[in-house]
This record gives structure tokens, C-alpha cells and sequence, in this order.
């Protein structure tokens, strides 16, 4: 699977110095044989691979309201050792939105490291970010053991207290994919 994930990573098309930085940090990392998967909640090993699915209707995209991290962060998941990101993705937005996963992109948008912060602070995850499909005409059903609430936020109007590089994927899908 490490093949497979390397593959996935490869295939992101940086936009920027610090994303080219990103993904030959997390190669040399994947390449170095570290478990790349959490095998132990909250944080073992404290560097481990999640999946980011931000669900997009046009020019809205749906943040959750995080438990965890006390952030409104894109839906997403811990990839299980074994499982393709792709894999998390899809298992993820069914566990937590209760819908199938339908991809807008063959590949990934972007890759980030990012400190954890909230109540499970103090570990890097190492984040793979999807586009998949969504509907904000409809009610969107959620884990509320995962989220104290769901909403749809226009593209221009994110809040503040949210994942550090959501600005930046906002920024690379509007630019590089036609809606």
C-alpha cells in the first residue's frame, strides 16, 4: 500500500513553494518505511496519514463543526493501515455524512502538514484533500458524535476558525478546475 499511497501523492500538482516543500517532505517520510497510519488513538504514531473530502456544490463548500478540534474543518477521516486515502474518503463520508462519496477530480487537490490543535493536539497530520460532490439543496444527515453541526459556506465567506490550508485549497481548486 505504501507504493499506492506514494503514487497518489506524486500525482498532486503543487501550486506553490510551500506545497512543493510539502510533498518532498512527506516522500522522503513515506520513503523512510515510518508507519504512515494511526494505530493507536488518539496520536500513535504522532505523525500519521487523514484523508480531507471537502464536499463542493459550485461555490459552496460544507465545513463541519469538529468535536476534536474545536475548528469547522472539511469532513475527513484517519486512513486504517491497509487502506488507500481514496478508500478513507469514501468509508469516511459514509460514517459521517451518511452519503456515497462521489469524487469531482481523478486526483488529489493538495497535501498539507498540519499540527493538530484542540482536544487531541499534538501531532501532525499529514492530509491528502479530495473534491467530492455535494448537494446543499439537501439536508445533510451527520455523526453528532463527531459534529456538533454541519453548513455551507460560499467560497469568499470561510470562517476564521478553520484549518489552516483551507484558504489555500479553496484557492488552487477555483483556479485550476472549471465549476
Amino acid at each position: 500500500m505504501r507504493d499506492k499511497i506514494r503514487e497518489e501523492v506524486v500525482l498532486i500538482e503543487p501550486i506553490d513553494d510551500l506545497e512543493r516543500e510539502t510533498i518532498s517532505n512527506i516522500l522522503i517520510w513515506i520513503d523512510s518505511g515510518a508507519e504512515l497510519c494511526r494505530i493507536d488513538k488518539p496520536a500513535t504514531p504522532d505523525k500519521h496519514l487523514v484523508s480531507y473530502f471537502v464536499v463542493l456544490d459550485g461555490e459552496y463548500i460544507l465545513l463541519v463543526d469538529h468535536i476534536n478540534a474545536e475548528k469547522w474543518l472539511p469532513t475527513g477521516g484517519h486512513v486504517e493501515p491497509g487502506e488507500h486515502p481514496r478508500e478513507t474518503a469514501t468509508r469516511e463520508c459514509l460514517e459521517e455524512l451518511y452519503f456515497e462519496c462521489e469524487f469531482l477530480l481523478k486526483t488529489p487537490i493538495l497535501i498539507t502538514s498540519t499540527e493538530t490543535v484542540g482536544k487531541t493536539s499534538g501531532h501532525t497530520d499529514i492530509s491528502i484533500w479530495y473534491a467530492i460532490k455535494g448537494n446543499k439543496s439537501l439536508q445533510v444527515e451527520f455523526d453528532p458524535g463527531e459534529f456538533y453541526a454541519v453548513k455551507w459556506f460560499h467560497k469568499d465567506n470561510l470562517p476564521g476558525n478553520t484549518d489552516p490550508h483551507l484558504y489555500r485549497f479553496v484557492k488552487k481548486y477555483y483556479e485550476t478546475n472549471i465549476t
